[in-house]
């Protein structure tokens, strides 16, 4: 292992040991009680094996079989949940060919950014990850079961199905991914549409027809964002069968990968190292997949959701692990929007398991981990097929299938990761660089002020930002409205970008991979509603982004910054944010927050 990449992990433990500690005892005091359906009283295991068929209730209570819980994210709404709709048939039928059984412990909602972008909906997405995560704790709270299987993809199901099932830390537990859509129009073609709507160049059904070419089936959006980079990650983790991320819905060995999770996770209820997921879930195992995302260029969501998943494991990490990590993890990667490649063809080219084997062999990867799968984190660089009916794993050539789209250690796309923390009197935030001109990492121009994502709109409207200047989009923290993505701020200020001119975004909202070309500063910690000093800029100030030293900085003398008073968010605004389609049931989420360092974690 990269010495540098030791010294951080041994930082992260030791911050990490008293929560960590805590976590390891509650999960050694789970680990020694009787099985559910022997500990329970009769009548609650009566209730829990009430609508099975007789075999299966022989099997649990006198047999004393494994007994497999299903937390599922299915609907038929949303493209990459709807292959999930068969998936409980699947897992029982194989269950019981091993005789065991398996049951729907309960479903979790799964709600899609690309859907409510830019509307009152999108102020519910990052908080319905933690009511993702209680709606786990409420299907495994029977406590009747031996191993989960969680099923989830995109962007705060698999986070949110994750926290909940850390905190049955004593479970063995798969998730069960089901795979990317077809491709179908390029990223770059969707893009240049985008942008030409942005201009009132193409109308609402050029554009209609432009977006239902690139989401026009099921599985996931094929650009690698939250959802695709979730899958990474968990590859990273040893929490998938090996090589399952990124095969599509209706590939034969689809199936076959399914039913070898059941198979994987009765093989690990049996034997003597359970393979707790609390256990498996250690300091180098989120090492692991923080260099998995950086190495990639993952979403910019995971500085907040893996923060919030390692802390559900008593694990302390924040923005300068990452930071620090980036330095020493090479950017192997190049896929949209950092690049023109979907991950489909990411996959074609060697996909995960290419990038896992590069960084273990460079020591930017802890190989020695315990995974779901008996060979480790090694299997993790394998590609599954299937052959006479059964699934084998072959090593990856050594070359890559494509170096526009992913490369070998030795020659990386960058000697560091996609990732940066920019620090100053602004606060903390972070950009996402893997996307950004080199000749746009440092950007120096006036504040204009947008209190709302429909303000910076509207001016670009009206041809108010034909001009150099750094837009601040403030109240955009979890306090003030949830943190919404301001997905749809990015075709506009491409457009301006395109022409020439100077521009950025400083926010303490989200953009996650939607910032694309665009220097973006998000996250900006504190938020505005948290009194942070975002909310004492105002038009005008000069603000320095500067990319490559990690800085962000308002350039006013420190006797007038220090006598400003931070501006509030007006009683319209607020408002505005607080009720209708639903926002009220989340005031309390609002309230509670963390964050976004922190993981805007609400459970705490």
């Amino acid at each position: 292992m990269k010495h540098s990449i030791v010294e951080i992990t041994e930082r992260i433990k030791e911050k990490s040991r008293p929560t960590r500690l805590a976590y390891l005892a509650r999960i050694d005091a789970m680990l020694q009680r009787q099985r559910g359906a022997d500990r329970l009283g009769c009548a609650n295991v009566a209730h829990a094996i009430a609508a099975l068929p007789k075999n299966d209730k022989l099997r649990i209570v006198s047999e004393k079989k494994p007994n497999i819980a299903i937390v599922t994210a299915y609907n038929d709404m949303l493209s990459a949940h709807k292959p999930y709709e068969n998936y409980p048939s699947i897992i029982r039928d194989e269950a019981n060919k091993l005789d065991a059984t398996a049951q729907v412990a309960g479903g979790v909602p799964a709600m899609c950014d690309g859907i409510t972008q830019g509307e009152p909906g999108m102020e519910l997405s990052l908080f319905s990850r933690d009511t993702i995560a209680m709606s786990s704790a409420i299907a495994l709270s029977h406590d009747v079961f031996d191993g989960a299987l969680m099923l989830g993809i995109c962007d705060k199901i698999v986070p949110g199905l994750l926290i909940g099932a850390l905190h049955f830390g004593h479970l063995p537990t798969i998730f069960v991914p089901a795979g990317p859509m077809s491709t179908g129009i390029d990223n770059t073609s969707k893009s240049k549409v985008r942008e030409k709507y942005a201009q009132g160049l193409v109308g609402r059904e050029e554009l209609l027809a432009s977006e239902s070419a690139a989401y026009h089936g099921e599985g996931t959006c094929t650009f690698y964002g939250t959802a695709n980079s979730n899958q990474m990650l968990m590859e990273a983790m040893g929490l998938h069968i090996p090589g399952a991320a990124f095969i599509h819905p209706s590939e034969d060995i689809r199936e076959e990968i399914t039913r070898e999770s059941v198979r994987s996770l009765i093989n690990i209820i049996g034997s003597k190292q359970k393979k707790p997921i609390g256990k498996l879930v250690d300091e180098r195992v989120i090492v692991n997949a923080m260099a998995a995302l950086l190495a990639t260029g993952g979403s910019t969501n995971h500085l907040i959701h893996w923060v919030a998943i390692a802390r559900a494991a008593g694990i302390i990490i924040d923005w300068t692990d990452f930071h620090d990590l980036a330095k020493s993890t090479p950017l192997l990667a190049s896929i949209y929007p950092n690049g023109k490649a979907d991950v489909n063809e990411f996959q074609t080219a060697g996909g995960p398991a290419f990038v896992i084997r590069e960084l273990i062999e460079t020591g930017c990867m802890y190989p020695d981990v315990m995974t779901i799968s008996e060979g480790g984190l090694k299997e993790y660089t394998k590609k599954p097929s299937k052959e006479k009916g059964k699934l084998i794993w072959t090593d990856l050539p050594k070359k890559s299938g494509d170096e526009t789209i992913v490369r070998t250690a030795d020659h990386p796309f960058s000697e560091s990761g996609g990732l940066k923390l920019l620090n100053g009197n602004l606060g903390r935030s972070v950009i996402k660089i893997s996307a950004v001109p080199e000749d746009r990492y440092i950007i120096e121009g006036p504040a204009i002020i947008f209190d709302t994502q429909e303000e910076l709109l509207s001016a670009f409207d009206r041809g108010e930002l034909e001009k150099d200047f750094v837009a601040v989009v403030r109240f955009q923290g979890p306090k003030a409205n949830g943190m919404p993505e301001l997905h749809k701020l990015t075709p506009p200020l491409a457009v301006l970008q395109n022409k020439g001119f100077k521009v950025a975004i400083v926010t303490d909202g989200r953009m996650s991979g939607a910032s694309g070309k665009i220097p973006a500063a998000i996250h900006l910690s504190p938020e505005a509603s948290a009194n942070g000093p975002i909310g004492k800029i105002r038009n005008g100030d000069t603000i320095r982004l500067n990319a490559l030293v990690g800085t962000l900085n308002v350039l006013v003398d420190e006797d007038t910054w220090h006598e400003r008073e931070y501006e509030t968010l007006s009683d319209k605004h607020r408002n505005d944010n607080a009720h209708d389609i639903g926002r009220e049931l989340f005031a309390g989420m609002r309230k509670n927050v963390l964050s976004a360092e922190e993981g805007a974690v609400t459970w705490l």
